[in-house]
């Protein structure tokens, strides 16, 4: 008997692969996809270059995602032992930037793929209107379909220096439009200028809005970014592991038991990466959360109020 209920390998949170095979029956597994998508701020729409931490690789031209896909499934044919199924991912850029005819090209596309088992669409809250989160909650009565928005922090000051482009407020409007979907946000500790206290009320106010799921990510330091100029200048402390570690665990007690942890740490590219080194280790990461969270009997959702 495991002693978390959203788990069936005593993990202390409830996983992304756990959730998976709860609806699937077998291990589901991502195809990250590139579509070739645009972004409103790295055209001029309203930024350019993306914010301070994205790399400068952004979208290109691709190969066609349907050889994306096959090479991929390839792959990974051996690295798993049990049988799996394979999701699309339409990870890279803003895959709703486009009119409501080529998002609906685009998601067909995409389910039709051999063996597609659903859809992940990977967007900004302010490429989303009523017609697309209309189209896109039509789809996921057929589909399993899942939807990830970059929120990235709560804090305005935050916002206006990582340069996202629209405030809090236009992110909660784009959340709200996708009501009835499994949504699934994404925060990053250690962006410049904020502490723990700021990392946590981002969680805190994450909680409330209780999405399907969240993916923490740790702010990587690329090259060729206006985050390397900052760090190369002394303005950008980067956090230890033992913080990020201690910081995560946090989050995690504050989310409600049913929250979908898609993501605990990242690991750059390690031609790109500046820093933190540490982060290229990624079990390592997820095995000191594992080690503290049983070392001192913590759990997800432990210090979530409930809904009394």
């Amino acid at each position: 008997m495991y002693l978390f209920k959203n788990t069936d390998s005593n993990k202390r949170y409830y996983t992304y692969d756990f959730y998976l095979r709860r609806i699937f029956g077998k291990k589901g597994v991502r195809i990250s996809l590139d579509a070739g998508m645009g972004c409103p701020n790295r055209d001029g729409s309203c930024g350019y270059g993306g914010c301070i931490f994205c790399s400068y690789r952004g979208s290109h031209d691709p190969e066609p995602f349907e050889i994306q896909y096959t090479r991929q499934i390839e792959s990974q044919k051996n690295k798993w032992k049990h049988e799996s199924v394979y999701i699309p991912y339409l990870q890279t850029g803003s895959n709703t930037y486009c009119s409501h005819e080529e998002l609906k090209g685009l998601c067909s596309r995409a389910l039709s793929l051999p063996g597609a088992a659903g859809l992940i669409v990977a967007t900004r809250a302010d490429c989303l209107d009523r017609e697309k989160a209309e189209y896109l909650r039509q789809l996921s009565k057929e589909h399993f379909l899942s939807v990830e928005l970059g929120m990235q922090t709560v804090h305005e000051d935050t916002i206006k220096l990582i340069g996202r482009g629209y405030t809090h407020e236009r992110f909660l409007e784009g959340y709200r439009l996708l009501d009835g979907l499994n949504v699934f946000l994404h925060i990053i500790d250690g962006l410049p200028g904020e502490n723990e206290k700021m990392m946590l009320e981002t969680i805190r106010q994450t909680a409330l809005l209780k999405p399907t799921g969240v993916k923490i990510h740790l702010l990587h330091v690329l090259k060729n970014t206006p985050l390397e100029r900052l760090y190369s200048d002394g303005k950008l402390n980067v956090l230890s592991l033992d913080d990020y570690t201690d910081i995560v665990i946090k989050q995690l007690r504050m989310l409600p038991p049913d929250t979908v942890i898609a993501r605990i740490t990242g690991d750059g590219l390690p031609d790109e990466l500046i820093s933190p080194l540490w982060s290229l280790k990624k079990f390592n990461v997820i095995n000191q959360i594992d080690i503290k969270m049983a070392k001192y009997d913590l759990w997800q959702g432990d210090l979530f109020p409930g809904d009394d």
